[in-house]
């Protein structure tokens, strides 16, 4: 899939009005029905099937329906399951770009990803409320690079108890092994299956605390891809299931050299030390040479994660790269303005460019993750940074340092918080 981009000078772009706020719209029945059509050609052939637990009548009611996000399958999966309620979907502002008309046909409600909204509480409850229409989001609001949850918000549990609607649950399995991101969106022959159950009702809500909804939260979307698959004991012969493996595991745990990895067919190979890895049929590494440091991939990036943080505490950590820059202020497109230069250390990122003209610094508890994303709407890896006025696209070119930035943001919030709560009690 790709993305309108238009090249403009940065002045230009600045210019450019700001878009008005519209409330979201219940969703088209034509366009519903559409969706639910075309999906039917990608969940026949993954043998799609669905598990539904006791729904308590949660599904006959507006209600907040949370989904683990895998791949764009997940849309279609939906689609599946709650045809023909009407439900809208919580979507990330850059999906509307060159569609708008059509993306609120069907009932996006756009957002900016890891970026503090609070309109779009107002419009879930305009959707719940005055529309009498559920509300579909994938609280990771990215799709995951390790086949593990991506942190979920803190306090999400307070919007629990704000909306006072029933939640509901799906959980899918095999969508990620079927279309890993890592792998270029490549389709596998793995089966994909989900399960639909009632998380909490109105009840639970109002007596459990913001705390105690955030742990259940949490253990709904504590899961493993790659443990299901070997627990499943569930193959995949593709020959080239490591391509692309670089930009997860993209540290040697053999030498420690970083960016230089690199997935070719079934192999992830360390250009530094010439180490083989194999990705076997059943989703674990194994060295060639008979030894392997980590077989678990979701492992190996909990290990690189525990080494981005340890560059932070000993003031190491260093991103430091020239980078093609986009930019979003409305969703006619994106504007591709020029190069630029990104660093991200323990003051947050800073990115400048235009010719001077582009100076923009994002503080550490700006968010508690990053949006990043591999072969972007098919322009390139990607990390974004911005606000609510503006959103800007940096594609790096220095290689593999998608994953490790997000890491680094993520672990680097949680320090600062720390900081932060160490100062209030002194």
């Amino acid at each position: 899939m790709k993305i309108k981009t238009v090249r403009a000078s940065y002045d230009q772009v600045v210019g450019l009005p700001k878009p008005l706020h519209k409330k979201p719209k219940r969703p088209n029945l034509f366009f519903r029905t559409l969706i639910r059509i075309l999906a039917t050609k990608d969940l026949i052939p993954a043998h799609f099937t669905l598990r539904k637990e006791d729904l308590q009548g949660a599904d006959r009611e507006p209600c907040l329906i949370l989904m683990n996000h895998s791949c764009f399958l997940d849309l279609e999966i939906a689609s599946r399951i709650f045809y023909p309620k009407p439900y809208g979907i919580v979507t990330t502002s850059d999906g509307f770009v060159g569609k708008n008309w059509l993306m609120r046909q069907i009932g996006c409600i756009p957002t900016q990803k890891f970026v503090s909204d609070l309109g779009l509480i107002r419009d879930m409850e305009y959707m719940l409320k005055k529309k009498r229409t559920s509300v579909l989001m994938y609280p990771e609001a990215s799709y995951s690079f390790d086949g593990c949850a991506t942190p979920l918000p803190r306090k999400m549990g307070g919007l629990l108890k704000l909306l006072k609607v029933p939640v509901l649950h799906v959980h899918t399995d095999g969508a990620f092994l079927r279309t890993p991101l890592y792998n270029g969106l490549r389709k596998r022959k793995i089966r994909v299956s989900a399960t639909l159950r009632c998380l909490l009702t109105p009840e639970q809500i109002r007596e459990k605390s913001v705390e105690e909804l955030d742990r259940i939260l949490d253990e709904a979307f504590g899961f493993d891809h790659f443990k299901w698959q070997l627990e499943n004991k569930i193959p995949i012969t593709e020959p080239d299931r490591a391509a692309g493996l670089e930009r997860v595991l993209y540290k040697c745990p053999h030498c420690l050299a970083e960016g230089r990895t690199e997935g070719v067919g079934a192999e992830l190979i360390c250009h530094a030390c010439g180490k083989r890895y194999r990705l076997g049929e059943l989703g674990q590494m194994e060295a060639t040479d008979g030894t392997v440091e980590i077989a678990h991939i979701p492992d190996w990036f909990r290990w690189e994660r525990e080494c981005v943080k340890q560059e932070l505490i000993d003031g190491r950590y260093l991103l430091d790269t020239d980078v093609e820059i986009g930019m979003m202020v409305d969703r006619k497109a994106i504007y591709m303005v020029g190069s630029g230069h990104l660093t991200h250390d323990s003051n947050g990122f800073l990115l400048t460019g235009c010719d001077g003209k582009l100076n923009y610094a994002q503080k550490p508890l700006a968010s508690y993750s990053l949006y990043s994303d591999y072969f972007w709407y098919e322009i390139g890896d990607m990390i974004c940074i911005g606000n609510q006025d503006c959103l800007y696209y940096c594609f790096p070119k220095q290689r593999g340092v998608v994953a490790k930035t997000r890491l680094a943001a993520e672990e680097l919030f949680k320090l600062s918080m720390a900081s932060v709560r160490g100062k209030s009690t002194v």
